[in-house]
């Protein structure tokens, strides 16, 4: 399986040059975000629908039309 890589574009000359250090730390607060994130869906609660209501028995009071 081939690997890819990916290149990033900046226009901070500084930035471009990030040490292997600083690249380490990205990469472990990516990972540490989605791990956190996989908590989350792992956590999460499956929601069941709401029954459906109950009939209500509604009455109409008509007022008799004037003439």
């Amino acid at each position: 399986m081939k690997q890819i890589n990916q290149m990033e574009l900046t226009l901070n000359a500084r930035a471009a040059r990030a040490s292997r250090q600083a690249l380490q730390k990205r990469r472990q607060r990516a990972q540490w975000w989605f791990a956190q994130m996989r908590r989350v869906v792992d956590a999460a609660m499956e929601w069941r629908p709401a029954p459906d209501a109950r009939p209500e028995q509604v009455y109409l009071t008509l007022t008799p039309k004037r003439s």
